[in-house]
């Protein structure tokens, strides 16, 4: 398949290109698109044969629910089957934004997008490009993130090409992702809320909105959770850079201490090994790759730099990788998500 590649600018969108994705995605094809998360892997939601192509695509398990993502409030009555009040709260507080709820669907959303479940994943992108791509393909298009299975999600077209070139119709350049990393999901359908996948939108925002607690899913940061997935994200490694990657958390000296023993003994094999870092920290390290997520208090920064730095990885052909704990104050449980599935729950702790 000869994949077409376009550039869109989100201050200008160019209609005869987006209409022409939207046409692609309406035969049943498949187009990938920037959002302030990550680039999305489209395909039309209401299409049982369009989602079997995007798992295909991505090489992803059928058991892996997509997300459906819609252009405005008026899409939601025809997928959500209840729709509770909290919902019209979070959605005044966070829509358009990277914030998924998850409903009872409706019989118009096809089991195969849903991964076999009887809820649906709905999130508004904020995102100009993904929004006029949406309403051009008619109001509902299933997108999980625009890379192979298992690799760290794509903020740019560059790895979106790299990934799936040759398997889709259509990709859109429309820049870097604003924000880095997933959506926030949280799930509506059970008695109290509870957020299934970490992100930019904390629980403490989500609890502020709604005026009760938020549960915060034991299995966001659980190694063996085996249940089925409700949520993209909760039951596959994912994230992951080809070289194995050790997380070493501690003190800040003791961290240090740790990865310069462990990056020596993989240079005495022969190994060439990076080491993620920070701004502040990185000059400590003597490793063969020294990679920075930026300063340890800006943490937008470190998730924006997050799977660019995965695939970088990638790129410097490294042996192996070890990284440091990012327990930041405000997003850190989203970040430390992603990098412990990037692991495969692979932590070293040191005083």
């Amino acid at each position: 398949m000869n994949t077409k590649v376009v550039t869109i600018k989100e201050d200008h969108i160019d209609e005869e290109a987006i209409q022409e994705a939207g046409q692609i995605l309406k035969n049943g094809g498949l187009v990938a698109f920037p959002t302030e998360t990550v680039y999305g892997l489209g395909g039309d939601a209401l299409n049982a044969e369009s989602s079997a192509k995007i798992y295909a695509a991505k090489g992803r398990p059928s058991d892996n629910p997509l997300i459906v993502h819609i252009a405005g409030m008026d899409a939601l009555p025809l997928i959500a089957a209840e729709i509770p009040e909290s919902a019209y709260l979070l959605a005044d507080a966070f829509w358009p934004g990277p914030l998924t709820m998850i409903f009872k669907k409706t019989d118009r959303v096809p089991m195969a997008t849903t991964g076999g479940l009887s809820t649906v994943a709905v999130r508004m992108p904020s995102n100009k490009i993904a929004a006029a791509l949406i309403r051009a393909a008619g109001g509902y298009i299933a997108a999980p993130s625009a890379n192979r299975s298992g690799r760290p999600s794509p903020t740019v077209a560059k790895y979106v090409i790299e990934d799936l070139d040759g398997r889709i119709e259509m990709i859109i350049d429309g820049g870097f992702s604003a924000i880095g990393l997933e959506s926030t999901i949280i799930d509506l359908t059970e008695t109290k809320p509870m957020v299934l996948r970490p992100g930019y939108i904390t629980p403490q925002m989500l609890s502020e909105v709604l005026g009760e607690e938020v549960i915060i899913d034991p299995g966001i940061i659980a190694a063996d959770d085996t249940r089925k997935p409700k949520a993209p994200g909760m039951k596959y490694k994912h994230y992951a850079p080809k070289a194995d990657m050790v997380i070493v958390d501690g003190s800040s000296d003791a961290v240090v201490s740790k990865i310069n023993a462990l990056v020596h003994q993989k240079q005495e094999n022969g190994q060439k090994v990076a080491v993620i870092a920070t701004e502040e920290s990185g000059p400590s390290y003597h490793a063969d790759v020294i990679l920075s997520m930026g300063s340890r208090s800006n943490e937008d920064a470190i998730a924006q730099h997050l799977y660019k730095i995965l695939r970088e990885c990638d790129e410097l052909h490294v042996d192996a990788i070890y990284s440091e704990s990012f327990q930041t104050p405000r997003i850190g449980q989203a970040i430390m998500n992603r990098l412990l599935k990037a692991a495969g729950h692979t932590v070293i702790h040191c005083d």
